[in-house]
Order: C-alpha cells, then structure tokens, then sequence
C-alpha cells in the first residue's frame, strides 16, 4: 500500500491493519513524514518532531506485533500532541518565548494515557500562546493556516491539531477547550473535534481544581476515530479533582466509548438554534445554518427551534475565563508582563477589575443556566447550533472586533456559541457539514445531555453517517496538491506579525 494511500486510512482501519500484519508501525510513521514533508511548510501545523525518538517507539511496536504480543487499543498509531502538553523529551513552548527551548522531562498524564494505550508520539502542534485566542498564531512558530486556505484562520486554540488531522499528518491527535478551542478549529478545518464531560480526561495540571470550564478532549476526522482516541484517553486520576472516580472506583471504562453502538437518529428528538439566544452569530452563517438544516432534519424524530435560556452567560464567562487566566499567569504578568502576549494580557488586565462579588456573581450564573440545561433535555436529546458565529477570517485579524457592523467588547465575543455551552458542562461535539460559497468547511456543534458522553459519541456517528449522504453536507477534504506547491507561510504577510507585539518593557 503506498504512503498516501495510508494517511487516507481512518485510525481504526490502521489499527486494524497493524494487528493483522498487513501493514507496520514504521511504514505507517514514514507514510505520515512523508506526508508532513509534503504539506506542512503551507500551513505550519506540526512545529516540532523527534524523528529518532518516534522510529525507535515504531520499531518496538513492530516487534511487539511480530511477537505475537497482545497490542493495546493506539498501538503504532502516530499521534500528535498539542504544544500546550508536556512531552518526555520533546520540546513543549506553550506557544511562548519563555518556553521557547524547554525540553520535559516526563509526559503529562494525558501523554502518558495515550503511550500506555501504544500510541507513537509524533509531534507537537501548533497553538497560541498559552491556548489564548482562537487564532493559531504564536511569537515562537508565527502561523497555522487554513487547510483550505493558507491564508485564514483556522481557529484554536488546537489549531495545529485540526490542520494535522485534515491533511493527513497525523491519524489523532489532542486538544483542550475552554471556549471551544478544539470545537473551534474542528469546524474550520472540516475535522471533528469532541468536548468531554469535566474530569472525564483528568489533567493533574489543573490549576483551580474545581474549575470544570477546561478540559482535555480528542480530534480525529471521523467520531468512531475520534471514540476510540477518547477510550484511551479517559482515566482516573487522584490529582485532578473532577477525575470521575468515587472511593477510588473508576467510573467509565474502554468499552463505553469504543466501539460504538449504532443508533437511529429517527429516535432523536432534536432542537435547533442558530445562537442560543444571545450570540452574534453572523448572517452567512445563520444562512448557512438555516440551508444545512432543511437539508437534514427529516433525519430526526423532530427538530424544533428552541434553546436554554442562557441569561447571563456573557457575564459569567467574562468573569470566569479571567479568574483561570490570574491563577495561571499573574505572577509572570507582575514580574515580566514583557513576556506576555496580547491576549493573555488582556485577560489579566480584564480579571484585575473584578471583585469578589463579580466572583460570586459569575459562579451563581452558571449554575443558573447549568440547572436550565438540564430541565431542557427532560424534552431533548440533542441540541444542534452552529460551531462559529463567523465563517474563516485571515489570520492576520487575532480577533474579529465586529460581526455584520456590531462592535463586539472583547477577543473572546464571537465564540459565544461554544463558551455558552461550556458553561452548562454538557458534553459537546462538532461535525463537518459541507462548505460555504468559498469553500471553506462549515461546521455544526451537537450538544447532549449531562453526562451522556457515550450516548452524544454514538448520537454523532449515526448523524455523521447521515450526512455522508445528503449533498452539501458531508466532510470536505482540502486539496493537498495544491497546499503541496503552495509557498511557505511563513513568506506570506504577516507572519511576524506577533514577534514584538505586547513585549515592550
């Protein structure tokens, strides 16, 4: 089988092929190298490979295979690593200066889950600065660029990860959200992008540990790619608080999300939204929105206009998302602010207004609208929106300001449709629903009840097997030959763009 033929191959189908010796841990990584070789100087998604560290671990899985040994779940699956997790031996920046040549000495648990379960340790992906923005572009490695259009944006902050995934560099790889920054590139890179229920990936990094609006989750382009990845990533973890263990039970194990039962979305009793009732969603995207729905909502039980009421959700996030950024980064703010970028800066700065009873204010909105989420699915099973308010913009824009002529009040404003949902705490996937007039992907955002990550994982793929189907809304592939003879990014305009801005003393 050629190298591209490989990298076309879903992760379950290269599993698959490994354990029946059809295929070998150290073609698969070759045909991936190669594949970086071919695309990445376009779209500067993987930013740092240990080449020699990533063929020694293929031989091994080689050998294991050879031997006759039983293979956990990735075994000789290449993966590639958000910049934001620490890898053993692998330079880890956070997408900052400060971190620019530091080399872990151990991984971080989710690493080590994802090693334990046999996956080979590719490289790190692109991200920006400590996951602030959603806009992949950093002062260590400059821009990630649109798959299907170098020049915009492919949102973030796992941007490097959903570029990685839709040109074939890698078969998996992680991300982590906040307000959204695995759904966010998911839907401008036509991949899918899944928000886990909090503590379902535990992360002993987590600095407030109560603090359930961070998670780490997993990208693949298809959901049982994508389930299968979660299954090894979902463990306990005494560190992380939200880890769903009781008396030290673990409560999810493998089988749950892998493999996936097969469900009939004729059952699913769904309700739609173009905003949630409070977010600027833009109107080709509400156009755009509105087409894809006519398109598949005969697929359902029923698909009705309705929403949570999300009153005070601006709000609370607001406050919430600054609280995270002081506890991580107002030391380095107070002591260096110079090595700090735009916006975490303005993060800080934000978090530096509010007082205690902004704090209280904050979390009592929350579960306000986390106790609304769950009266409205006792009618629900599914909850679908656009991912994005807007459609891809140039990554020379960090953020749009504006949405159709309305003057937005921070960064963050136009990624309410996702932020609104990470307030409830429910689980939340996003799915490739065709193209736009430019060809650019569309994404849709699935939201399922509480705690129901294996029902929403299943829900998904009985949907995404639904849309494979019904025309304009199936996942877009980018054209690889023409990203193949595309110039470097880092040629294009722009590129430095973030080299000294908000480092001045």
């Amino acid at each position: 089988m050629s190298n591209t033929a490989l990298c076309e191959l879903t992760a379950i189908e290269q599993r698959r092929l490994i354990g029946r010796k059809a295929i070998s841990p150290v073609d698969l990584l070759d045909a991936h190298l190669a594949r970086i070789e071919r695309v990445n100087h376009a779209v500067n998604a993987i930013v740092s490979i240990d080449e020699v560290a990533a063929r020694a671990a293929a031989k091994a899985a080689e050998a294991a295979v050879i031997r006759g040994e039983t293979l956990p779940l990735l075994h000789g699956l290449p993966v590639g690593i958000k910049d934001l997790e620490e890898t053993k031996g692998l330079r880890t920046t956070y997408g900052s200066p400060q971190y620019a040549e530091f080399v872990p000495d151990a991984d971080c648990g989710m690493v080590a889950s994802l090693r334990a379960a046999g996956a080979l340790i590719l490289g790190k992906t692109n991200t920006p600065e400590f996951g602030a923005g959603a806009n992949t572009i950093n002062p260590v490695f400059g821009p990630t660029g649109n798959p299907f259009d170098p020049a915009r944006s492919c949102a973030g902050s796992s941007g490097g990860s959903a570029v990685a995934l839709a040109t074939g560099m890698v078969p998996l790889a992680s991300g982590s959200d906040l307000g959204g920054s695995l759904r966010n590139p998911a839907a401008y890179c036509g991949i899918v992008g899944f928000r886990p229920s909090p503590g379902l990936v535990p992360s002993e990094k987590r600095g407030l540990g109560w603090y359930p609006s961070s998670v780490l989750g997993p990208m693949a382009r298809t959901v049982p790619d994508l389930a299968m990845m979660l299954a090894a990533m979902a463990s306990d973890d005494p560190r992380d608080p939200l880890s769903r263990t009781v008396f030290g039970r673990r409560m999810v194990e493998e089988r749950e999300f892998h493999p996936l039962p097969e469900l009939d979305p004729a059952t699913f009793r769904v309700a739609v939204t173009a905003d949630f009732g409070f977010a600027p969603t833009s109107a080709e995207v509400r156009a755009l929105f509105a087409d894809r729905v006519a398109r598949f909502r005969g697929i359902f039980a029923s698909a009705t206009e309705g929403h949570p009421d999300m009153t005070g959700a601006e709000r609370a996030f607001a406050v919430l998302r600054a609280e995270a950024f002081l506890a991580r980064h107002l030391s380095t703010y107070t002591h260096a602010r110079h090595m700090l970028g735009p916006n975490v800066i303005e993060n800080i700065e934000e978090g530096l207004r509010y007082t205690l009873a902004d704090m209280a204010e904050a979390h009592t909105l929350q579960t306000q609208i986390y106790r609304r989420f769950g009266a409205f699915f006792r009618d629900f099973d599914l909850i679908i929106s656009p991912a994005m308010t807007v459609q891809p913009t140039l990554w020379t824009e960090l953020a749009p300001r504006e949405i159709d002529g309305r003057k937005l009040d921070t960064y963050y404003a136009w990624l309410a449709l996702p932020y609104g949902v990470t307030l409830s705490t429910h689980p939340a996937i996003v799915l490739p629903c065709g193209v736009d007039s430019r060809g650019l992907p569309f994404g849709i955002q699935i939201v399922g009840p509480r705690g129901g990550d294996a029902f929403l994982l299943a829900a998904a793929w009985a949907i995404e097997r639904a849309l494979a189907l019904i025309p304009a809304c199936a996942r877009p592939v980018p054209d690889l030959e023409t990203l193949s003879k595309a110039p470097a990014i880092h040629t294009l305009p722009g590129a430095d763009m973030l080299a000294h801005v908000g480092r001045a003393a």
